[in-house]
């Protein structure tokens, strides 16, 4: 039962990550309404936030796997293409390096909290040994 649970979830995971990057894709190509909030930079909160999600779940999809390297890399190389592709195809999006800079630390906290979570895991299974 445990197995078939853990291979339920393991499918769920994949579905939700790549809707999370369909979503990323999907809103940084579109027109977004223009919005006052008053905290300065709030749209690089907003890049490093998404960027974190997105890491995390592909480091879950693919936490078996040892790929974790593989997938901060794509995911970097994700938001550059994003940044680019705004300035190419769209006339109402600009491509921005501080976007960038936004999205890669986004992609490496990602990184950090899922070796921290995985560390500690990893601290509890010797323990219960």
């Amino acid at each position: 039962m445990l197995q078939h649970m853990k291979a339920l979830f393991k499918v769920k995971i994949h579905i939700i990550a790549i809707a999370v990057t369909a979503v990323v894709l999907y809103l940084s190509l579109v027109k977004m309404p223009s919005y006052n909030a008053g905290i300065v930079h709030l749209d690089k909160l907003q890049h490093c936030f998404a960027y974190f999600i997105l890491s995390s779940l592909w480091l879950l999809v693919f936490s078996k796997k040892n790929k974790k390297y593989l997938i901060v890399l794509c995911c970097v190389l994700f938001g550059i293409l994003i940044e680019v592709l705004q300035n190419e195809l769209t006339n109402y999006r600009t491509g921005d390096y501080l976007d960038v800079i936004a999205n890669s630390i986004g992609v490496f906290l990602g990184l950090f909290v899922f070796n921290q979570i995985k560390k500690k895991l990893k601290l509890k299974k010797q323990k219960d040994l």
